[in-house]
């Protein structure tokens, strides 16, 4: 890079760029600590957005959650439902929710007959300790549900 001269205007000055860039990234890392997001709504809320009126019963579906979460950054869930899937008997849309991230609806699956399983795995973000809970819309408009607790020692989703 060229090094700006007096009298031009139009170049950049390495130092000036660096100074810059250090200033940003010491203004960052002296911030207060960081405050959780606010919530975008209720966790029953969602679960009603998702469910409706309709009641949402324990059992059929399973929620593999490690019971102690080391990093909330990248945690492992799976979830399966016991379904044949067939074209009269599936599972339309498993919806995940949480207690205590900015949004409550981590995650809305959508299947298919064709699928051949209701099982899925994946990996979420926990901001706090919390409660998640998976619910299963079956083809005949019946709800299911399972809920697992993590305790998160190092948590996730939060600002800064």
């Amino acid at each position: 890079m060229r090094t700006m001269k007096p009298g031009r205007s139009g170049t950049v000055d390495r130092r000036r760029v660096l100074a810059g860039t250090a200033g940003s990234v010491l203004a960052l890392a002296l911030r207060p600590a960081a405050a959780a997001q606010p919530r975008t709504e209720t966790t029953e809320s969602a679960i009603r957005r998702f469910a409706g009126d309709n009641p949402i019963r324990p059992g059929r579906v399973s929620l593999d959650l490690p019971p102690l979460v080391e990093n909330g950054n990248t945690v492992p869930l799976s979830i399966s439902v016991e379904s044949p899937m067939t074209q009269a008997d599936h599972v339309r849309r498993i919806g995940v929710f949480n207690e205590r991230n900015p949004q409550p609806n981590v995650v809305t699956l959508h299947l298919r007959p064709g699928a051949g399983r209701a099982q899925v795995a994946t990996r979420i973000r926990l901001a706090d300790t919390q409660r998640i809970t998976a619910i299963a819309e079956m083809s005949d408009g019946t709800y299911w549900s399972a809920s697992a607790d993590a305790i998160v020692t190092l948590a996730a989703c939060l600002e800064g």
